[in-house]
């Protein structure tokens, strides 16, 4: 996937543009803002602490380069010119290389628009054209919001792990999520 490609473009409620794009470097400070500020409203994400430009930096020129070498599939959403969204597909290998595991995250604002389902659809899309045949992803089971817009785009539940997240000081269950796309 090249850097800077758009895939898509379409407005939202109040006729705001959204860009579907892959992520080039100049995305970096707008990337650290999402993932800090998923942290700040203790959101729903695997991370739990607010991240270094530094480690941000680092993170992110690897995944350019898996990107690069066609390893992963990465999308933002840019409204107003600012990176509001983001969603990869990790690639399998081996035996497992017609699988793909899909995660995204929304900032604050920008839910409840439609740009996680489109950006969702898109990934669909995208993970299909390079040959998987199933997504996989993981949620936590608190999560409501999130687990009805996978089962609206078809996901269905394969599993249930109790007690993987520890999160603000409580356990929380995982997920399991799973969607054929032949």
């Amino acid at each position: 996937m090249k850097s800077g490609r758009i895939l898509d473009t379409f407005s939202v409620e109040g006729g705001r543009s959204v860009v579907l794009r892959t992520p080039r470097w100049e995305d970096l400070d707008d990337l650290l803002e999402l993932i800090n500020s998923l942290v700040e409203e203790k959101a729903e994400v695997m991370v739990d602490e607010k991240l270094s430009r530094e480690q941000e930096a680092e993170w992110f020129s690897s995944l350019l380069l898996r990107l690069e070498r066609d390893q992963v599939l990465f999308l933002v959403a840019e409204v107003d010119g600012k990176v509001v969204a983001s969603s990869d597909v990790h690639l399998g290998r081996g035996c497992e290389k017609y699988s793909g595991a899909i995660g995204i995250a929304v900032r604050c604002g920008f839910r409840d628009l439609g740009i996680g389902t489109w950006m969702m659809r898109t990934m669909m899309r995208e993970a299909q054209s390079v040959g998987v045949k199933v997504l996989v992803l993981s949620v936590f089971a608190t999560n409501e919001r999130a687990i009805h817009v996978y089962e609206k785009l078809g996901f269905v539940q394969t599993g249930r792990v109790p007690m993987k997240y520890f999160k603000d000081g409580k356990f929380v269950d995982q997920i399991a999520m799973a969607k054929s796309l032949k």
